[in-house]
């Protein structure tokens, strides 16, 4: 057995053969995290002393991040006692994980690479999640993925998502070909820590590109239960895509109180808005960031190249949240 403590105090026991982010849920210590598999980056924390070993590549670190002692916990398990730079997220106890029947209930065509699906789970069904997170889908053969939940409550026990086809993918084969009405399939989860933290008083920004608009609907959707000295001094909304169709719906349609901006990244001579990379248009529509609060979803570019160039600039890099969607590719 070994003893991790994180930088807050809080310390937790696990085994050589465990990861320390499994080690952490274990023992009710909640740490940020996404995709598990090593290659998003946002369970990213730094060995202070100790001792580590790789339990699957982790791809989610460059040279100079590893060379710095950095280490993803999904990843890496304890080989001694270990003192971590990590901040955990404190005494909130994240709804439980668990795995259900559901069925599709619709399948809506956004755009020509992107559904809208809606799974209805049991009338009795005991879910609940916090806006942000997602599930994981699995479907048939055992095939699963996972996908950020669009919606910002479970009151009709339906859950949405939204999404897109990838070209070879065994799924995307499923969901744009033969998926239809009824299917039963089941969902594991809630998953994930993309959620809102301290939002009074602070300029909360949303960057997104393609169907990382999903989690970023989902929270907006929720933002009006906020208590009234929870809420932001403003809320800005950045979704980026090449063309116009990848911004497949309207999100100034959304209720509540924010500026939406679309980004495009490869516009034609008809666009009129934003062109460039979103975390660019932000930092020219926002220049000082000291009191911002950034939560950006979409590619592992996006989310790199955004905190790099955002904390380079004014933002605290602790206020910095991300949700990277890494590809299954033809798996």
């Amino acid at each position: 057995m070994a003893t991790i403590t994180l930088s807050s105090g809080r310390s937790f026991e696990t085994t050589s053969e465990k990861s320390i982010l499994d080690a952490a849920a274990q023992a009710n210590v909640a740490l940020p995290y996404s995709c598990r598999t090593g290659r998003c980056s946002t369970c990213r924390c730094k060995v202070i002393s100790g001792l580590t070993t790789a339990l699957n590549p982790e791809t989610g670190l460059t040279e100079l991040e590893r060379a710095e002692g950095w280490i993803l916990s999904c990843t890496r398990a304890a080989e001694t006692d270990l003192v971590l730079d990590v901040d955990d997220l404190g005494g909130l106890i994240l709804p439980t994980p668990k795995t259900l029947p559901c069925r599709i209930n619709e399948i809506v065509h956004l755009a020509p690479d992107v559904i809208q699906v809606f799974l209805r789970l049991p009338p009795t069904a005991d879910f609940e999640f916090t806006p942000g997170q997602y599930v994981d889908v699995i479907g048939p053969n055992g095939i699963h993925r996972s996908y950020s939940l669009a919606n910002g409550s479970f009151a009709d026990k339906v859950l949405e998502l939204h999404i897109r086809s990838v070209d070879g993918g065994e799924f995307s084969e499923y969901w744009f070909k033969q998926a239809k009405p009824n299917d039963l399939l089941r969902i594991h989860g809630p998953l994930g820590t993309f959620f809102l933290r301290n939002t009074a008083n602070i300029d909360l920004v949303f960057l997104a590109t393609g169907t990382g608009i999903a989690p970023v609907k989902s929270i907006l959707e929720s933002l009006p239960r906020l208590k009234q000295d929870e809420n932001p001094k403003s809320i800005t909304v950045l979704w980026g895509g090449r063309k116009p169709a990848d911004l497949y719906f309207d999100v100034s349609q959304i209720p509540g109180n924010f500026t939406f901006i679309p980004v495009l990244s490869r516009p034609d001579r008809s666009w009129k808005g934003q062109a460039g990379y979103v975390h660019d248009v932000l930092l020219k529509t926002i220049p000082n960031l000291q009191n911002a609060a950034v939560y950006a979803c979409g590619s592992t570019a996006m989310i790199h190249s955004a905190k790099a160039k955002l904390t380079q600039a004014s933002l605290p890099s602790s206020r910095f949240y991300s949700d990277a969607f890494v590809s299954s590719g033809t798996t």
